[in-house]
């Protein structure tokens, strides 16, 4: 068992997301997933830092309505190119125009984290940035990789720990916040708590 789930008995994932489950179960945790659906619209109106931390705190308390007891963990990812925020693609052109947007060029990932602890009412909310080049790509390998990834569930249109990683030259910061979750930063601050 690990350790912090000897502090917190019972952790939920406020998320679907198939690449956080996978990050929470990488390092040992045991948890529950639960969905949140809540509208992200209200984030687009705030800055992206503003913007992940609002919608990571209203997936979070949008699960702790509904039980009585446990730790929430509730997260949301965007890039960041300039002052252009890319969220999830609406459709495969869409992916397209990201990814030639990001092509040869630096952009951010910023990923809000808030933690619930429903028994104690403690909360704490904060964003992990990552710093991300990509190579110059083509249009062959963009079309190529649209057709065998699923960039549609993902900000920015890529998954770093999926083919787009050939896209990769650089990265500042946490691998795993691009990923979606800042592990080493969650747990130190699960620890904290």
């Amino acid at each position: 068992m690990h350790p912090l789930n000897q502090k917190f008995p019972r952790i939920i994932l406020a998320s679907a997301s198939p690449r956080r489950i996978a990050l929470l179960r990488q390092i040992g945790l045991e948890f529950d997933t639960m969905p949140s659906c809540v509208d992200e619209n209200p984030a687009l109106k705030l800055t992206p830092v503003d913007g992940v931390r609002w919608a990571s705190r209203a997936k979070a308390q949008a699960i702790a309505e509904t039980v009585s007891a446990g730790l929430v963990i509730g997260a949301d990812t965007v890039v960041v190119l300039g002052d252009e925020v890319l969220g999830k693609p609406r459709d495969l052109e869409h992916a397209r125009h990201m990814l030639m947007s990001l092509s040869g060029r630096w952009h951010e990932v910023i990923t809000g984290i808030t933690i619930l602890q429903l028994e104690s009412q403690r909360e704490l909310t904060w964003a992990a940035h990552t710093m991300v080049e990509f190579r110059k790509l083509d249009q062959e390998e963009i079309d190529g990789y649209l057709v065998s990834a699923q960039p549609l569930d993902k900000a920015g249109a890529y998954g770093i720990q999926e083919q787009a990683a050939a896209f990769v030259i650089g990265i500042e910061g946490c691998y795993f916040n691009v990923v979606g979750l800042p592990l080493a930063e969650l747990v130190e601050r699960l620890k904290a708590f």
